[in-house]
């Protein structure tokens, strides 16, 4: 018996509209960069690759993470239907010449998160796109980013506080003192920490009178933001160093914020993961001239241990 049309697209509008219909999957798309810093550091592949795994094979989420590279503006069907864009790479090295076209995407709702080194664009893109899109941007002259052993505080209550302890450590190049949106009750401080001199353990090239200023004060290390658009932005200035990836607390966060951000629910004890082994954590690094030296999990004593480094007195005036 043949079923008319009619009665059969009745019966789809009613599947479609059942509190039983198949809820579709989630689609996740990372955006890796180009090496760029010794092993072990901007591992923006390998880091990619250990999340999207973690999503697609042991969260049992109903999500489908994929990980393109910069090469993906030739092909950006790989953003079709995409819930959410995670862009981790140098400043926006993988993602320039695309600004109008990410930003297309941001104003119909994807969720846009940003890692370490890429929440740093130009003043220009930022103030026109992308605190926009996530809410705060590191800015020149304004932003600092030393290396430092920081105890992170997971804002309590919010969902990618899910299955994880009030507090940990991890060593990073956590910039903070970022250039917020005008409206900054819009943005909300996810995770943060307090500098301090005995935490400091290396100053580069962008310390200056805020970061002194900054010592002994809450720090936003994460943040995010609902859009107007019916998007999630979010911001995260770790990720420096890859073997932070192998720090339970660090990698779950980082996912439950991903989950977050794409628009799903964090599950009640957080986005699960396995625990690295060492040969996990030096899969899929960056391929050098001379081989790469073994990265080894991360030894919190070892960075406790550390003398704090001096900061450049004469850099603590006031501008």
């Amino acid at each position: 018996m043949t079923v008319p049309k009619f009665l059969m697209s009745i019966g789809l509008s009613v599947l479609a509209a059942s509190p039983f219909a198949a809820a579709e999957t989630t689609k996740i798309v990372f955006i890796a960069g180009n090496r760029s810093h010794a092993s072990g550091e901007h591992e923006f592949r390998a880091g990619s690759m250990l999340l999207a795994k973690a999503l697609n094979e042991q969260s049992g989420l109903d999500v489908k993470a994929e990980v393109v590279g910069v090469e993906w503006a030739k092909n950006k069907e790989v953003l079709d239907g995409a819930d959410g864009i995670v862009i981790y790479c140098d400043a926006s090295s993988a993602i320039q010449g695309e600004w109008e076209y990410l930003d297309g995407l941001a104003k119909k709702g994807t969720g846009i998160m940003c890692m370490h080194y890429a929440v740093h664009p130009s003043k220009e893109m930022a103030d026109k796109y992308q605190r926009g899109w996530i809410g705060a941007c590191h800015e020149d002259n304004w932003s600092v980013n030393p290396h430092w052993l920081a105890e992170l505080e997971v804002m309590p209550g919010h969902p990618i506080a899910r299955g994880v302890p009030g507090k940990f450590e991890s060593f990073d190049e956590f910039y903070y003192h970022m250039r917020f949106l005008d409206d900054r009750d819009k943005v909300l401080d996810l995770v943060t920490a307090v500098p301090t001199r005995e935490r400091m353990k290396r100053y580069i090239n962008m310390w200056n009178w805020y970061g002194a200023d900054g010592m002994g004060k809450p720090q936003t290390l994460m943040w995010g933001i609902e859009r107007e658009d019916g998007g999630r932005g979010v911001g995260f200035t770790g990720g420096h160093y890859h073997q932070n990836w192998a720090i339970d607390s660090f990698r779950t966060v980082v996912l439950n914020a991903v989950v977050w951000m794409a628009g799903m629910d964090v599950p009640e004890a957080g986005v699960n993961s396995k625990p690295l082994t060492e040969d996990e954590l030096n899969a899929n690094l960056d391929k050098y001239n001379k081989p790469n030296p073994r990265i080894p999990l991360p030894d919190l004593e070892k960075f406790r241990a550390m003398k704090p480094a001096p900061i450049p007195h004469e850099r603590e005036k006031k501008p």
